[in-house]
């Protein structure tokens, strides 16, 4: 009884760190994006791209790795879209990324009819766990921590290395005094132009590694919003971390262990209405955000546009 409590506990962790990842990357693309002092909610899009390119272009060469890049590429030119339109234009961010999502779930939607067989699921060339020997044994957390695809490990990589870069380097001081206060910076010899670019773009290339996990590591096919909302959600994990990598990624791992524990209520067959269990992970959501309102301080320049020529 016991070793089954703990199998069931265990494969509860892993189904809650998977169903975080995707989360976590976009999060810390937007952390990135806002710190710079844009605003990113056209995350939701540059997950969806991502997940139908590294779909799409593994189907026709049957490589997971060159999926990835291409979603990688892709992504970040979604977030040069996005840069150029909010940086170089002015315009105003919220629209250029609710442009940016109705875009993505058009095009892909369009493109996934193009490329796959509408009739059925198309299963794709996926990657593979790497159990790290010996240590994937340990109980409990063996499984969780090493027995992983290399995007996870990478991702349990990316969370300190971005912490430390962000509060420890000059670069990440720069790009956090963009954010704050442009003006200054721009005095102090920062490009705030060329950091918020750099921001963005690196903003979409993260979310499109997110998106590229959904495909190719949690279903392996590809299907019309196969996103389903986990940009806003991400969104709401960069206010909810309070833009900290550690935060931020604390906060998808709450949002993937809600989503997950409502999967395994309805396998349970209870008497509730699996609808009300879907809007579980949208609900942990909202109260967290009700819950920080008023405590969490967004970077101070977040959302306003900045004309160096205007500021002197």
């Amino acid at each position: 009884m016991a070793n089954n409590s703990i199998t069931f506990f265990s494969d509860y962790l892993v189904a809650s760190v998977h169903l975080s990842v995707p989360l976590a990357f976009a999060a810390i693309g937007g952390l990135f994006s806002e710190r710079s002092g844009v605003l990113n909610i056209a995350l939701e899009g540059m997950l969806l791209t991502g997940a139908f390119i590294s779909a799409a272009v593994v189907f026709y060469t049957n490589n997971a790795w060159v999926g990835i890049v291409a979603a990688l590429v892709v992504a970040g030119l979604v977030g040069l879209v996005h840069a150029y339109l909010c940086v170089s234009l002015g315009v105003n961010q919220l629209v250029s990324g609710l442009a940016i999502n109705l875009a993505a779930a058009g095009l892909t939607s369009f493109g996934a009819r193009i490329v796959f067989d509408s009739t059925s699921v198309q299963q794709i060339e996926g990657i593979s766990a790497i159990a790290i020997w010996g240590l994937q044994r340990i109980p409990l957390l063996g499984k969780v921590l090493f027995n992983q695809d290399p995007l996870v490990y990478f991702l349990f990589f990316l969370v300190p290395l971005s912490t430390y870069w962000l509060f420890n380097t000059s670069l990440g001081l720069s790009l956090r005094a963009v954010g704050e206060y442009p003006k200054a910076a721009e005095i102090a010899g920062v490009s705030v132009v060329w950091l918020r670019y750099f921001s963005v773009i690196f903003s979409g290339c993260l979310s499109g590694l997110g998106g590229a996990y959904l495909s190719l590591v949690h279903v392996k096919f590809f299907t019309e919003g196969i996103s389903a909302g986990k940009g806003f959600i991400a969104l709401a994990a960069v206010i909810f971390g309070r833009w900290h990598p550690v935060g931020v990624t604390s906060a998808c791992l709450l949002f993937g262990a809600t989503e997950a524990l409502q999967l395994r209520i309805q396998a349970f067959n209870l008497n509730i209405p699996y609808q009300f269990l879907l809007m579980l992970p949208y609900v942990i959501a909202l109260l967290a955000l009700i819950g920080l309102a008023g405590k969490s301080r967004p970077p101070a320049a977040l959302g306003i546009p900045y004309d160096k020529e205007r500021e002197n």
